[in-house]
């Protein structure tokens, strides 16, 4: 992997490695676009094939982190880190009080939450060393667990794409296949089922389908058979890569939106959808309720204000919908377009702001 030619492509500013030899820290932090403000995005930990698969996975999900702040209004940039090792066996003190002093060094560059592989415990031992992390424990003004706030942006972003599709946002009466009932689905479910939508679940965790059959009246069917259910509304709350050449053929639903990360398979995937006249609504921009929320506590956390935030995810879902109408383009380049149009216009004028900046230091 030429690393300079591919941060240069995809224009990174920053490709950090982290090694303590004592704890086992190995550690890649990728920080792609401060324009907007500090790069934020958690901290994954697994165990990578090699060092080029952890570095690859590190600098893809930057990027992606920076279009879903600037997606959401945030004024952050977009960062990842990887740590190498199996969460299930190599977590230590150390390591993660080691990896705060890291993030400490970069002084407010990046900041960092949790991830796949990593909890808020292990986020309490990096705040012992930096306040450059969020979703910490309640006790230190934390917000807690981000699933229910995640779910209810996905459900407010469904509305607007349900205004796209049927002329109204009112989900009452529609019926909606749910793939996966997990920790953010179940929170979904229970808003779709106050607003009086049918429901049609599927995961490979029975008991969690028991309970969302049992508590919303939801109708239960095998995970095979979740794609081609008689539905209004597909709502993928599961793995990423479901829409697919073998899922599309089985669609039923006029509208795709749900809260799983990287959705399309590949990108011609969503052009199918927009050939076929499916409204799709871009994953990073429907489930960014829990970075709206987790970075409402770099301003110690208000939920009142969280959720008042959390809720235009209904108006980023709707002009990302405008977009496409208008400018004839599938809502997953759409959604790429808004992200990018922000990070351009605030770039130039903080640009210039800098650079008067720099002449008042320099005494000209």
């Amino acid at each position: 992997m030429e690393i300079f030619k591919y941060m240069e492509t995809y224009d990174y500013e920053q490709l950090v490695f982290c090694q303590d030899k004592t704890s086992g820290l190995k550690a890649i932090i990728a920080i792609h676009d401060t324009t907007l403000g500090p790069a934020l995005g958690g901290t994954r930990m697994w165990t990578y094939a090699s060092e080029e698969d952890a570095i690859e996975d590190a600098l893809r999900l930057a990027k992606g982190m920076t279009y879903k702040n600037a997606a959401a209004g945030l004024n952050l940039g977009g960062g990842k880190t990887v740590i190498i090792g199996d969460p299930l066996k190599d977590k230590n003190e150390e390591m993660f009080r080691a990896f705060g002093r890291f993030i400490q060094g970069l002084n407010g560059r990046y900041i960092t939450a949790e991830d796949v592989g990593t909890t808020v415990a292990d986020m309490d031992l990096i705040h012992e060393e930096t306040n450059y992390v969020t979703g910490i424990s309640p006790a230190f003004g934390s917000s807690g667990n981000p699933s229910p706030v995640t779910a209810y942006g996905v459900y407010r972003g469904m509305k607007a794409a349900a205004m796209e599709a049927f002329g109204s946002d009112s989900l009452e009466g529609k019926r909606i296949a749910v793939q996966g009932v997990g920790n953010v689905a179940y929170n979904l479910c229970r808003h779709l089922h106050e607003e009086g939508a049918k429901l049609i679940v599927t995961d490979i965790n029975k008991a969690a389908v028991d309970r969302v059959v049992e508590e919303f009246g939801a109708i239960a069917v095998n995970t095979d058979e979740i794609y081609s259910q008689d539905v209004d509304i597909f709502a993928p709350c599961a793995l990423g890569a479901i829409i697919n050449d073998e899922t599309i053929p089985q669609l039923k639903a006029k509208v795709v939106a749900g809260a799983a990360n990287n959705q399309l398979k590949e990108t011609k995937h969503g052009d199918q959808l927009h050939e076929l006249g499916i409204v799709y609504a871009p994953d990073y921009v429907i489930n960014a309720g829990g970075v709206i929320n987790v970075a409402d506590e770099l301003n110690g956390y208000n939920r009142e204000r969280a959720m008042k935030r959390v809720e235009t995810v209904y108006d980023n879902i709707a002009k990302v919908m405008e977009i496409s109408r208008t400018q004839g383009i599938p809502t997953y380049v759409a959604a790429d377009r808004l992200a990018e149009e922000r990070i351009a216009r605030v770039g130039k004028s903080r640009s210039q702001f800098l650079q008067n900046g720099k002449h008042i230091l320099s005494g000209r």
